[in-house]
C-alpha cells in the first residue's frame, strides 16, 4: 500500500488555475453553430475555462475582407462581432489568433485543412495592416478599450511547420512585426505575441528578434504534445518537419512512443528560454495523434491530471485542446468516440478527460503539503474555507509503461474528518466510450443510444470510510491503472 501524508495545517500556497485560463477549439466559423455554443457553455460552467482559441479568424469563410467588382477590399465583422459578443454573454473571453490568410490579401493560393485556411503571407503588407488595423479599431470601438485590453492577440498557428505556413522563419517575424506594430497603432496597451509555434520552438530567436527590432512582445505562445519527444530530442522542430515526414526521414511510429513526464521537461525548457515574458501554451493534448483512441480513453484523464500537477507555476495559460469534437480540419469525423481531439464528443457526451478537468476545477485556490509522487500514483491537495479538503490522484504511466492498480493510504494531519467521498474516472467509471463499442460503434446514433452514453459518462461519488486517530484522520482506496480519483473530505 502506498502511504501519503497531507499537511492540512502545513504551509498553504496559492494555487493558480493555470490550466483553465483557456481551451482550444476548431476553426471561428464552428463558434457560429448552436452546439458548438451550448457545449462551450457546459465546459466553461463545468470546468472553468475562461478564454478561448480557435484557427481561422481571418479565414474565408469568416467574410472578413472581399474584394468588390472594382478591386477595393470591403470589410465585414458581423461574424466575429456574433462569436466575440456570444463568448462576453456567458463569461468568457477571446484568445485571438490571427489566422489564416483571406483570400483577397494571399500571395499564393496554398490552403489547408478541409476548411482550406490559406497558409500564404500577404501580397502586399499596407493592405495586411490595414485589415489588421481596421479590426483591431473596430473591436476597440465595439468592446471598449478597457475589455479588449484583459483579450490576446496571437500572430498566426504553428508558423514553423510549412503545412501551417509557406514562408520562413524571418517571413513569419516579418509578419508578426507588422501585426504587433499595427495592433499597438490602435492601442498600445493591448497584447500581442507569438510565436505559437509546434513543439516549443522558436522561443530564444523571436525574443531575439523582437528586442533587436524593437518589435512590441507582450507575451510567449508555442504548443507541445508527448508524441513530439521523438521530434524535440532529434532537432526535427523546423521548417522541413512535413518534408522529412513525407520522405519518411523520421520514424512516424517512433512518435508513438515518449519519455514519461515528457511536457514538463519541455516546458522547464520554454520556461527558461522565455525569460521574464509570461509563457502561453496554446495548445496541447495526451496525444497529436490518437493512437488506439486513446484521446477518448481514462489514460488521457490520468496523463492529463498528472501533467497539470507536474506544471504548476510554469506557465500563465495551458490551453487544451480542444474542448470539443466538433471539429472539422479533416473534416467532420463519423463515429461518436473516433479518438478526436476534444472533451467531449460531437453531441456533447463529456469524456474521461472533461471528468479531469471537471475535478480538477473543484480544487479551491489554496494549496496544501502532500507526499510527492510514489512509483505511478501522485496527488494534489487543498483546502477550502469551509474546512473541506479536495485531492485530486492519479495512477498514470506511459502507454508502454508498466502500471498496475495501487491501493492508497492517505494520513491527514492534525484533522478530525466526519466525512468522506470518492469519484472514480477510469475503465468502469465515466467511461461511455466501453458502452458505445458494445452498442457496436455506430456511426449514427438513435435518441435512445445517446440517453445512455450521456448516462454512462455521468460521475458516481461514493462514501469513503474515515478512521479517526487522536488529531489525525486516515482514508483508505483503491486507484486502479490509468484512473484519477477526486476524494473530497470534511
Amino acid at each position: 500500500m502506498l502511504k501519503f501524508t497531507v499537511e492540512t495545517n502545513g504551509p498553504k500556497t496559492p494555487l493558480v488555475h493555470y490550466w483553465e485560463t483557456c481551451v482550444g477549439s476548431c476553426h471561428a466559423y464552428t463558434a457560429l453553430r448552436e452546439d458548438y455554443r451550448e457545449q462551450l457553455t457546459k465546459a466553461h460552467r463545468d470546468a472553468g475555462f475562461k478564454y478561448v482559441r480557435f484557427h481561422g479568424l481571418l479565414n474565408d469563410d469568416m467574410s472578413v475582407v472581399v474584394r468588390n467588382r472594382n478591386g477595393e477590399l470591403v470589410y465585414n465583422f458581423f461574424n466575429i462581432d456574433s462569436i466575440f459578443d456570444f463568448l462576453l454573454s456567458i463569461g468568457m473571453k477571446p484568445f485571438i489568433e490571427l489566422s489564416y490568410m483571406p483570400e483577397a490579401l494571399a500571395s499564393t493560393s496554398a490552403t489547408l485543412f478541409h476548411y482550406k485556411g490559406n497558409k500564404s503571407k500577404p501580397k502586399d503588407y499596407a493592405e495586411w495592416d490595414a485589415l489588421i488595423r481596421k479590426l483591431t479599431e473596430h473591436l476597440v470601438s465595439r468592446y471598449g478599450a478597457e475589455e479588449v485590453r484583459s483579450w490576446f492577440f496571437e500572430v498566426w498557428n504553428e508558423p514553423n511547420l510549412r503545412y501551417f505556413f509557406e514562408g520562413t522563419r524571418e517571413d513569419y517575424f516579418e509578419l508578426y512585426d507588422h501585426t504587433a506594430r499595427a495592433i499597438k497603432s490602435v492601442d498600445p496597451c493591448l497584447s500581442v505575441g507569438g510565436p505559437a509555434t509546434a513543439i516549443n520552438a522558436w522561443i530564444p530567436e523571436m525574443i531575439e528578434f523582437c528586442e533587436k527590432n524593437g518589435t512590441p512582445l507582450d507575451f510567449i505562445s508555442t504548443h507541445h504534445y508527448p508524441t513530439d519527444d521523438y521530434l524535440w530530442s532529434n532537432g526535427f522542430v523546423g521548417d522541413n518537419l512535413i518534408e522529412d515526414l513525407e520522405s519518411e526521414k523520421i520514424d512516424i511510429n517512433k512518435m508513438r512512443y515518449y519519455e514519461r513526464g515528457i511536457l514538463t521537461k519541455m516546458m522547464k525548457k520554454a520556461r527558461a528560454e522565455a525569460g521574464s515574458y509570461p509563457l502561453y501554451y496554446t495548445e496541447w493534448n495526451s496525444s497529436a495523434m490518437s493512437p488506439d483512441h486513446l484521446h477518448d480513453k481514462a489514460y488521457a484523464a490520468a496523463f492529463v491530471t498528472k501533467t497539470i500537477i507536474d506544471n504548476l507555476g510554469m506557465a500563465q495559460a495551458y490551453s487544451f485542446w480542444t474542448f470539443t469534437d466538433i471539429f472539422e480540419e479533416q473534416g467532420q469525423l463519423p463515429g461518436e468516440f473516433h479518438g478526436g481531439f476534444g472533451l467531449q464528443t460531437v453531441h456533447g457526451i463529456p469524456k474521461p478527460t472533461y471528468r479531469a478537468f471537471e475535478a480538477l476545477h473543484q480544487l479551491g485556490d489554496k494549496r496544501i503539503p502532500v507526499t510527492d509522487e510514489q512509483e505511478t500514483v501522485g496527488m494534489i491537495a487543498s483546502a477550502a474555507g469551509n474546512g473541506e479538503i479536495c485531492i485530486v490522484a492519479y495512477n498514470h504511466n506511459i502507454p508502454d509503461g508498466e502500471i498496475k492498480g495501487q491501493h492508497v493510504e492517505v494520513v491527514l494531519q492534525d484533522k478530525k474528518a466526519s466525512a468522506a467521498e470518492i469519484t472514480l474516472i477510469d475503465d468502469e467509471h465515466c467511461n461511455p466510450a466501453a458502452v458505445y463499442e458494445q452498442m457496436g460503434s455506430p456511426d449514427s446514433l438513435t435518441p435512445k443510444q445517446l440517453d445512455i452514453l450521456h448516462e454512462a459518462s455521468k460521475v458516481t461519488p461514493a462514501a469513503l470510510a474515515v478512521e479517526v486517530n487522536d488529531s489525525s484522520s486516515c482514508v483508505r482506496f483503491y486507484l486502479p491503472p490509468h484512473s484519477v480519483a477526486l476524494i473530497r473530505i470534511v
